[in-house]
């Protein structure tokens, strides 16, 4: 006995409409069904009579329109990226501060050497 898998008139595979055939005993795979299993993975398994396979039959807008939408990051996730923000803002400043200092212990210094101070 064989699992025999059943497509339709456009030899689409009809999930759930296998049936067994005991071609020992003089049965026959019945029209429309084929003993080739078709592979896992498939979105809309299509059958070539003639290659004797299945094959993807579901386009790719298809495909993507059955994944699962991206989760929403988690606390964690959010706190870290807020954490890097952070860090880059903090590291923005003191680079600012720095420059600053430089600015302003240059001042002093050229109004040092003019007598102004």
């Amino acid at each position: 006995m064989i699992w025999v898998y059943k497509y339709d008139e456009d030899f689409v595979w009809q999930p759930g409409e296998e049936i067994l055939v005991d071609l020992e005993n003089g049965e026959e795979i019945p029209e429309g069904y084929t003993s080739v299993q078709p592979q896992d993975g498939l979105y809309i398994a299509k059958f070539d009579a003639e290659k004797e396979e299945w094959y993807e039959a579901a386009t790719q807008d298809y495909i993507d329109g059955m994944q699962p939408d991206p989760l929403p990051p988690s606390d964690i996730d959010l706190l870290k990226q807020q954490n890097a923000a952070l860090l880059q803002q903090l590291a923005e400043s003191e680079k600012r501060a720095e420059e600053q200092s430089k600015t302003i212990a240059e001042l002093v210094m050229l109004l040092t050497e003019k007598g102004v101070i």
